[in-house]
């Protein structure tokens, strides 16, 4: 006879519930997967959203800055970085003085693709919410916040 785990879908009769971080992993990778599909119009991916919200909030970050706020590695971040240029979304500054780390900024193309981006990520919440009453869409968002504390998550940035 084999072991029931919390991970395991409830069979009914007073079973526990599915394990909520099961749950959460699962919804994430749905959610994670209908984003990058509506950003591939604008050009965009997650990460390169990432990238772009973090140069607007503290912009003049340098690639291994930005990469250790995103945990990644800094040749994933000039990856990013590099296509997001491409697109004309980031420009690179040279500060003066020898050994100086270059500066990134947002362009007006850059602060373009971000509002794209952030109206992709509201449409995905309007979704993912419709089936919910007002009240308990807001206590999703409390509880989603206090887990997101809690585990420390974005810490970095």
């Amino acid at each position: 006879m084999t072991q029931r785990t919390t991970a395991d879908p409830p069979t009914g009769g007073g079973l526990p519930a599915p394990s909520p971080a099961l749950l959460i992993t699962m919804l994430g990778r749905r959610l994670s997967a209908e984003i990058e599909g509506d950003l591939v119009v604008h050009g965009l991916t997650l990460r390169h959203l990432s990238a772009l919200g973090h140069l607007r909030r503290d912009p003049g970050r340098s690639y291994s800055e930005l990469a250790r706020r995103a945990g990644i590695t800094v040749q994933s971040m000039q990856a990013t970085l590099r296509q997001l240029e491409a697109l004309g979304a980031v420009e690179r500054r040279s500060p003066s003085g020898r050994g100086r780390t270059a500066e990134l900024h947002l362009t007006d193309a850059g602060n373009r693709l971000l509002a794209a981006g952030q109206d992709t990520i509201a449409a995905a919440d309007r979704r993912l919410l419709a089936t919910l009453p007002d009240h308990d869409a807001a206590t999703l968002g409390e509880l989603l916040v206090r887990l997101v504390r809690a585990a420390n998550v974005g810490a970095e940035a």
